[in-house]
C-alpha cells in the first residue's frame, strides 16, 4: 500500500466535504461492522472512513432525521434533568424564627 496515495485520497475526500460535522452511514464490513448506523463525525474522520470503505455520507434526508432525533433526545434529557432538581432555600435560624413568629401573630389576630 502506497501511504502517500492513501493520505492524498483522504485529503482530496476531506476537501469535498462541506459540512463541518457530516453524518455518516456505516457500511457492512468483513470484521462485523453493521450497515445503516448513523453518526456525526469531523470531516477528517469522515474522509478516512470513506477512503477505507467502512462508511459513506448519509443522504440529506437521513442526516436531517438523525439530527432532529438527536435534538429531541437532548431536549427530553434536559427536561428530565430539570424535573429532577428540587428547589431548596436555606434560611438563617433568626430569619426562620421571625417567619414563625409572624405566622403565630397572624393566627392570634384572626
Amino acid at each position: 500500500m502506497d501511504l502517500r496515495l492513501y493520505y492524498q485520497k483522504i485529503r482530496d475526500t476531506q476537501a469535498k466535504i462541506a459540512d463541518p460535522f457530516p453524518v455518516m452511514e456505516s457500511c457492512e464490513t468483513p470484521d462485523g461492522g453493521a450497515t445503516g448506523r448513523l453518526t456525526e463525525v469531523t470531516p477528517a474522520i469522515a474522509a478516512r472512513l470513506i477512503v477505507e470503505g467502512s462508511a459513506r455520507l448519509a443522504s440529506d434526508a437521513d442526516a436531517a432525521a438523525f439530527r432532529e432525533a438527536r435534538a429531541k433526545a437532548k431536549q427530553a434529557a434536559d427536561e428530565a434533568l430539570a424535573a429532577a432538581r428540587v428547589p431548596m432555600t436555606f434560611l438563617p435560624m433568626a430569619e426562620w424564627n421571625r417567619i414563625q413568629d409572624a405566622g403565630k401573630r397572624a393566627k392570634n389576630q384572626a
